[in-house]
């Protein structure tokens, strides 16, 4: 299969809805298979989330797009991602921003995410391990904020991260349906805009859902 080739025709298909050149250029430029298992490298331009592991999947490249070009990055600014995944998101937005702090729970996902932006030359991207408080508070604060898992609710400890006028966009709703939320913070009232329906793996800490007990 000729990844380049049908990378091309994701490319081209995302452009119908998405304006922003720079985040296509950022898309067109990363090996998406680079980030997915063996197993799912065939279809890593197929626009649909992949699974990647421990109950994980990397987004569809649609909702990537989207997301992404909702915080409007103009390449001086410091991002935090909330949920590291395969990577494959904190790559895009390193290509558009100047800082990405990156936290992801699950130490595997870490580890290997890590090891695929290294080995791509990343040296703009801090993979760290998550604490009980989401976010990274001792970076704080930041320009935008990109939330890839869904909340019950916004959580209020990564608004307190974002700065005066920064981009948040984040999906709220159930654990198996969202809404996709854009919230650029104003010292008094807050402007949030409604994206649209989606659907994210859950969101785990303080503040959103408790892990799932798997029963054996």
């Amino acid at each position: 299969m000729d990844l380049e080739a049908t990378r091309a025709k994701l490319i081209e298909h995302l452009s119908i809805e998405i304006r922003d050149k720079r985040v296509l250029a950022a898309m067109a430029r990363i090996p998406r298979e680079r980030f997915v298992p063996p197993e799912q490298q065939p279809f890593a331009y197929e626009d649909r989330p992949l699974p990647i592991g421990f109950d994980q999947t990397i987004s569809q490249p649609f909702i990537i797009a989207l997301m992404t070009e909702s915080l409007k990055l103009t390449g001086s600014e410091k991002v935090l991602e909330i949920g590291t995944g395969s990577g494959y998101q904190a790559a895009i937005l390193a290509e558009l921003a100047r800082l990405v702090v990156t936290v992801e729970r699950l130490p595997a996902l870490a580890d290997g995410a890590k090891r695929v932006l290294d080995s791509l030359g990343y040296t703009n991207i801090r993979v760290h391990l998550a604490e009980e408080t989401l976010g990274w508070q001792s970076e704080a604060p930041y320009d935008a904020i990109m939330v890839t898992a869904g909340a019950p609710r916004v959580p209020v400890d990564l608004l307190a991260q974002l700065a005066i006028k920064g981009r948040m966009v984040i999906p709220v709703g159930s654990r198996y349906v969202q809404e996709l939320y854009k919230i650029t913070r104003r010292r008094r009232k807050n402007i949030v805009e409604n994206l649209g329906g989606c659907r994210f793996v859950s969101l785990v800490g303080k503040d959103a859902w408790e892990e799932e007990l798997k029963i054996s």
